[in-house]
């Protein structure tokens, strides 16, 4: 466990992401195209055809072999149409040709319509200078049958569906889906839909964290509410170490009496770090329960929100082996001063107005509402100090999920 009592964020990120390069999943499942959004591919996807697998026309227009034309209006042989392929094109004609329909054998350029001029016997003039292969798609231009289209460990999002529908894939081999045990710790936790106790609160994280788990591929374990007592706590962790590849919790890792989940992972697991230089999340907790990783977040919803985003998401990204788990961080002036500098990584929830960020006004870490008025998060590092118009490191929420 580290000696230093805040952990740099870098230093937590790498942590985490050895875990899960030793933890890696081997398995992997089959699944249809439709069905494989968001999942991880497991195995290269390997072109089985070119594409485009003949060549096609660009544009509405006309076809002709430059080679063997004289300057004179052509005579129109035949129209071909997308998916209709065209007969060899006949010495001294031209071929009407329409978007994406092959181009006949024997053509070897392509004029748009709007650059021809139609005679009144029929014939085509070509008004504009020609050139060989103009507005023709070779065969193959997009990609050449046995190249890899996209590694195994590419997140399959709608272009990559898109690429292995291109190649008429059905099913694609995909890693196998992460199995998350989801566990809330508080005697303060009500669900939403049972009747509200003095000094009580709904559980708020959980419908975050499970959907959130949801988007990222993982398989929720909803492991519920523990109350404050260490014996519940290390019972449970006993039981979900069975089956699950993380349990993921939040609350009771902060170094408080009723903190009884770090007080287990520290006298029963084998925590590696707790508490890092960050704000809002400083007390998240990192460790192993048996031969299962623990990732306590922290209670409060900003904080929970802030340590998975930039910590437990890469770590469940790189379990399933993907390798660019950092998300995308654009400068943007900010609309706001921070005169003081901090001894921690701050993450202030923000939005984008007229290309600057405005904070929400309450930063607070048991604030979730700023989170769904903001569009990402201000990043501010250590010791560092802001005025109006300075630009700043901005993290959209929509990279995060």
């Amino acid at each position: 466990m580290s000696q230093n009592p805040l952990m740099p964020v870098e230093e937590a990120l790498a942590s985490l992401l050895a875990m899960a390069d030793a933890q890696r999943l081997p398995e992997s499942e089959t699944l249809a195209v439709d069905q494989a959004r968001q999942r991880v591919l497991a195995t290269d996807l390997v072109a089985t055809l070119d594409l485009p697998p003949w060549p096609n026309s660009a544009m509405d227009g006309y076809a002709l072999n430059l080679q063997h034309w004289d300057g004179a209006p052509l005579p129109v042989a035949q129209t071909v149409f997308a998916g209709q392929p065209g007969a060899p094109l006949q010495p001294g004609s031209c071929a009407r040709i329409f978007t994406g329909a092959p181009v006949p054998e024997g053509a070897d350029c392509v004029e748009m319509q709007e650059n021809v001029e139609l005679l009144e016997d029929g014939r085509v003039r070509f008004t504009q200078a020609l050139k060989t292969g103009q507005n023709i798609r070779p065969q193959g231009q997009e990609n050449r049958a046995g190249e890899v289209l996209l590694q195994a460990g590419k997140r399959l999002g709608p272009f990559e569906l898109a690429v292995a529908a291109a190649q008429g894939c059905t099913e694609l081999q995909v890693v196998r889906r992460p199995r998350v045990a989801l566990l809330s710790t508080g005697d303060e936790l009500l669900e939403p839909g049972t009747p509200m106790r003095p000094g009580c609160i709904y559980n708020s994280n959980r419908t975050l964290l499970r959907h959130w788990l949801d988007a990222l591929g993982c398989e929720v374990i909803d492991a519920g509410i523990l109350p404050d007592r260490p014996q519940h706590t290390r019972l449970r962790l006993e039981q979900l170490q069975h089956g699950a590849d993380l349990i993921l919790t939040t609350g009771g890792v902060s170094a408080g009496d009723a903190d009884c989940l770090g007080q287990v992972l520290r006298d029963s697991g084998r925590p590696l770090f707790w508490k890092l230089a960050i704000k809002p999340g400083k007390p998240l907790t990192v460790g192993y329960f048996g031969q299962v990783p623990v990732i306590g977040l922290p209670g409060n919803p900003a904080s929970a929100l802030v340590t998975f985003g930039l910590l437990a998401r890469a770590y469940l990204l790189r379990l399933q082996g993907v390798q660019e788990v950092a998300p995308l961080s654009v400068e943007v002036p900010v609309a706001f001063a921070w005169p003081k500098a901090g001894k921690r990584r701050e993450y202030l929830r923000a939005r984008l107005e007229n290309g600057r960020a405005v904070l929400y006004p309450n930063q607070s870490s048991g604030v979730l509402l700023g989170a769904s008025w903001a569009d990402g998060l201000v990043e501010i590092v250590e010791g560092r100090t802001l005025q109006a118009g300075d630009r700043a490191p901005f993290i959209p929420f929509s990279e995060l999920f």
